[in-house]
């Protein structure tokens, strides 16, 4: 049976920035338009982070089941490892989807935005196929287009819509900008995992591309996010352009990656992309809330 800390391992906590940066970004931009509510944000808050532990453990049980998670470098596997078995994993996934929905479901009801249901159930059921089902679309190099929908656009605008009950263009290029970062730790994550990826016959946008290419991916996707960063200062305040030495927090795994880093040193890359989307993410929304 696994212990405490193999399950906490198994909901890979560095994936959790990917969660709160898009959150504090959305209650930011709430906040400079003087419509900053704590009580909504907060329930965005653990929809984002049940939602993103949720999707991890699924990720665990259905990598799990079809033996693709045997040989791994980096975090703890429960199903893969034989900690745990496949039912408490799957559990644990669907425990974790319904905190996101409970929280989801209490927005609806305190906004009376009824159609945020639908927007709840496609980001469950996004979380669910990435690489559950008989089709995963984590497996038909999609991956990188749903993180950047679900746990980019979704969670901040929707953070912003819940408070404010409207979306601005400032608030979808900061949606762009973390959402590009966030995609990041996925780029880094499948580009250590090329070579068993291939011998799982998993086709994720890393094996598609290759090795070179996806490289080149990741530093598109930080560069991106830095010019758009320099866009929302344009529409918001000019105070943001502070965020942008959070930057330097993507120097040293830029470095790993176009370095030809490998296995256990992409770990420590995607631990480095992870600091930086938190950073980012906690700097720009205190920014644009001091504002």
């Amino acid at each position: 049976m696994a212990t405490l800390g193999e399950w906490i391992g198994g909901s890979r906590p560095r994936t959790l920035p990917s969660a709160i940066a898009p959150v504090a970004i959305g209650s930011g931009l709430a906040a400079a338009a003087g419509g900053f509510i704590p009580g909504r944000a907060l329930l965005a808050l653990v929809v984002a982070l049940a939602l993103q532990v949720g999707v991890n453990y699924a990720n665990d049980y259905s990598d799990g089941i079809k033996g693709t998670d045997e040989v791994r470098v980096g975090p703890v596997r429960l199903v893969g490892q034989r900690l745990a078995t496949p039912a408490q994993v799957r559990l644990a996934a669907f425990a974790s989807f319904a905190v996101a929905m409970l929280a989801g479901l209490a927005l609806v009801l305190i906004t009376q935005q009824w159609w945020l249901i639908l927007v709840g159930a496609a980001s469950v059921a996004a979380a669910w196929f990435y690489t559950g089902g008989s089709r995963p679309y984590g497996y038909l190099g999609l991956g990188e287009v749903f993180v950047f929908v679900f746990f980019g656009l979704v969670p901040v605008l929707g953070t912003v819509y819940v408070q404010l009950l409207a979306i601005d263009l400032a608030a979808v290029v900061a949606a762009c900008a973390v959402g590009l970062l966030i995609c990041t730790l996925l780029v880094v994550n499948n580009l250590r995992d090329i070579p068993t990826d291939i011998t799982a016959g998993k086709r994720t946008l890393a094996v598609l591309l290759g090795d070179a290419r996806t490289r080149a991916l990741y530093v598109s996707f930080v560069a991106a996010a830095l010019l758009l960063t320099a866009w929302l200062a344009a529409l918001t305040t000019w105070w943001v352009l502070i965020a942008i030495a959070s930057f330097g927090l993507a120097v040293a795994p830029v470095r790993l990656v176009v370095g030809g880093a490998r296995g256990p040193q992409l770990v420590v890359a995607l631990k480095q992309s992870g600091m930086l989307v938190l950073v980012y993410g906690l700097l720009t929304g205190a920014l644009l809330a001091w504002s």
